[in-house]
């Protein structure tokens, strides 16, 4: 396989990966320390400790957006030749 296709593979194997993560931690609440759902700026804080995300935000915001990654991806493995 070229580098290239290999990238994407991978690519859309971190996603799937995350997405996966975020289905166990609306289920089971497992992964809510997981550094892929902190923010990128600002720690929340709560009597000294970081605040999980809100699971709405998960469900609402994290998930779809990296379903539409994977979609984008898989759309530009099929156009490399």
């Amino acid at each position: 396989m070229k580098t290239k296709k290999m990238e994407v593979l991978d690519r859309i194997k971190h996603y799937e990966e995350a997405i996966t993560k975020g289905h166990e931690y609306l289920e089971s609440g497992k992964h809510a320390n997981w550094n892929g759902f902190r923010p990128w700026f600002a720690r929340k804080l709560r009597d000294g400790k970081e605040v999980p995300p809100h699971k709405d935000w998960v469900k609402n915001v994290y998930l779809p957006r990296l379903q539409r990654a994977v979609r984008r991806a898989e759309k530009a493995l099929e156009r490399l030749p």
